[in-house]
């Protein structure tokens, strides 16, 4: 049957349902869609194994739809998503596809919206409810859902819902499906806990494996970047800059991400907002119709809430952490290029995740291209396109004869001429996001080192560079000590220091120097000359709770990485003093070229 469907007319569906497709622009199934409409017409129950953006939705809600009694008002049909935002996009979709079906009614319902309401509409008549399992099971149990007329139980991403924790809640509501109900089951996977209620809840059903291209991956470019040179968060704010972006997301891996990276790009100017499951439902909802409308221009999400999130100004995804499996990652893009529009995802890879990188490389039938992140100068020259685009939609203002009459004033008070007093307004419109840099730019001496490492490995046949052994000066006259007052005693470590000064300070990791770790306190080398404001909240900082209390070290400080002792240093396998004898405690000291930290 998939092989000679070519239409929609050529499938048995009601004339209003064709007239739908027809307005929308559907004229041709996707092939799981061909695979799945004649057999779901004739009733029986069916397993369907396909991948986000194959079109899966339309699959099983035409047939749903086909067979709608409108003189009856008691639930029909019941389709079950793993997530409230799939929940709302599910239930716009049979609406969409049903809009020639005059007097449908689709609920959706789940949990976060007032359960007062959907009773009420329950009450009032519903043909096909879209919800979570949960607040489904709920109205069941308070017997305001019916399920004596359902003539269709489906489980959308039944792999997702169950992997989410709604296992008993899916077995029970089976339980309570009438005998003659039709159960329909999506899932990308099949792991044992989907097989389950495959084995148990469907009869001898109809197996449909669909195993062709993804639209949705087909229509997104895709792009990596090799995390190197700069912080993330420096290397996100470069790409949303210079991306020719309408609206993006910005994918994270935990709740306290959102939090964090939404409100770090919101301290430097971007329209940014975050979006995960700890968000109140009605907050939630105001944050997509903020991206909707143009108020916000970027989420910061997880992937479990933007599931289902179909925004057309989304053009580009941006995967800051990358996804744990192939499923979540075509989720992710799934959020641009949707409809037939051209999106493009980009995804941040450190060194150790490009085995995970070829994986989806492999699974998706792609090549990602790499990205270079843009230079510092690039970054300015957008910020200043960006600002004379600004400027040129002002200067047709009504209001600026108010505003040259200030310029006047300005200049006869402070005494200075016109392009003094523009330079000094500038300076203050650019706020944290200068116009141009003086200080290096991290990434150029990322590129170097790369390219010095590709000329030692080709040009030395194998020999190692002497080059490649040789560490930096650890009290050059680039560098300032400073002495923090936490130590090992606190259960410091390195990486507790390096992450505290790159996050709070804003300093990439070429800014900072060497480290040693001590009983009591640490010294940690900073570039000098650093601003009053940056030494400020070095003193204030905190790392494991306590305060560092820094102060700048006069005079030398040993940050020398340990010599390798010889065997006679060592006294019955233990460690000595060369004169005594006696044990020397051990400190630890971080050598940022190797990456580490070492035992004295």
């Amino acid at each position: 049957m998939q092989d000679t469907v070519t239409e929609f007319r050529q499938l048995d569906l009601a004339p209003c349902l064709l007239s739908a497709l027809e307005t929308i622009g559907f004229t041709s199934p996707t092939p799981i869609q061909a695979a799945s409409i004649p057999l779901l017409l004739t009733g029986v129950d069916a397993l369907g194994k396909a991948q986000t953006g194959t079109g899966k939705t339309a699959a099983f809600s035409l047939p749903v739809l086909n067979k709608i009694d409108l003189s009856q008002h008691k639930p029909q049909a019941i389709i079950m998503a793993p997530t409230r935002e799939l929940a709302i996009q599910v239930a716009a979709e049979v609406k969409l596809l049903g809009q020639k079906i005059s007097g449908l009614k689709v609920l959706e319902i789940y949990g976060g919206a007032s359960i007062v309401d959907q009773m009420r509409a329950l009450r009032i008549g519903v043909h096909i409810i879209v919800g979570t399992p949960g607040r489904v099971k709920d109205l069941i149990k308070r017997e305001r859902l019916h399920l004596d007329e359902v003539k269709t139980f489906v489980l959308d991403e039944a792999d997702e819902m169950l992997k989410m924790g709604f296992v008993d809640d899916v077995t029970w509501i089976m339980e309570q499906a009438p005998e003659t109900a039709q159960r329909v089951l999506f899932s990308a996977t099949m792991p044992p806990m989907v097989k389950d209620i495959v084995d148990r809840f469907l009869r001898n059903p109809s197996r449909i494996d669909v195993a062709g291209s993804n639209r949705t991956v087909e229509t997104v470019k895709q792009q990596f970047w090799i995390v190197k040179g700069v912080q993330k968060d420096e290397a996100m704010a470069r790409l949303l800059e210079t991306e020719k972006a309408d609206a993006s997301i910005v994918f994270v891996r935990t709740r306290q991400d959102t939090e964090r990276l939404a409100d770090w790009l919101s301290s430097r100017g971007f329209k940014a907002a975050a979006l995960h499951g700890d968000i109140p439902q009605s907050l939630r909802e105001r944050t997509v119709d903020h991206i909707k409308r143009g108020v916000i221009d970027i989420l910061v999400a997880t992937d479990v809430v933007a599931r289902g999130l179909d925004v057309s100004r989304i053009t580009h995804v941006f995967n800051y952490d990358i996804p744990f499996d192939v499923e979540s990652y075509i989720h992710r893009i799934g959020r641009t290029g949707r409809a037939g529009r051209e999106g493009k995802a980009i995804l941040l890879v450190r060194t150790n995740q490009v085995r995970m990188l070829r994986t989806i490389e492999r699974v998706t039938s792609t090549r990602m291209s790499e990205l270079q992140l843009p230079m510092r100068d690039q970054v300015a020259a957008a910020r200043l396109a960006a600002l004379a685009i600004n400027l040129e939609q002002q200067k047709e203002s009504d209001s600026l004869e108010v505003f040259v009459g200030l310029i006047e004033t300005l200049q006869t008070q402070m005494g200075v001429d016109t392009v003094i007093l523009a330079a000094m307004l500038l300076q203050h419109q650019q706020g944290k996001r200068p116009l141009f840099y003086t200080t290096p730019d991290p990434m150029i001496s990322a590129i170097q080192r790369d390219s010095k490492r590709r000329d030692d490995r080709g040009g030395r046949d194998g020999i190692r560079s002497e080059s490649r052994g040789e560490r930096r000066s650890h009290n050059s006259d680039h560098w300032d000590t400073y002495q923090l007052a936490v130590g090992r005693d606190q259960g410091v470590q390195v990486k507790d220091i390096v992450g505290a000064i790159a996050n709070e300070l804003g300093l990439d990791k070429n800014s900072i120097g060497s480290i040693k770790l001590a009983t009591g306190h640490t010294y940690v080398q900073l570039p000098k000359k650093m601003p009053k404001h940056l030494l400020n909240q070095l003193k204030q900082l905190r790392i494991r709770q306590k305060v560092t209390e820094a102060e700048l070290v006069e005079g030398h400080v040993n940050m020398e990485p340990p010599r390798r002792r010889s065997t006679g240093d060592r006294t019955n396998g233990r460690r000595c003093d060369n004169n005594s004898g006696q044990r020397v405690r051990g400190e630890r000291r971080f050598n940022r070229e190797r990456g580490g930290d070492v035992i004295l």
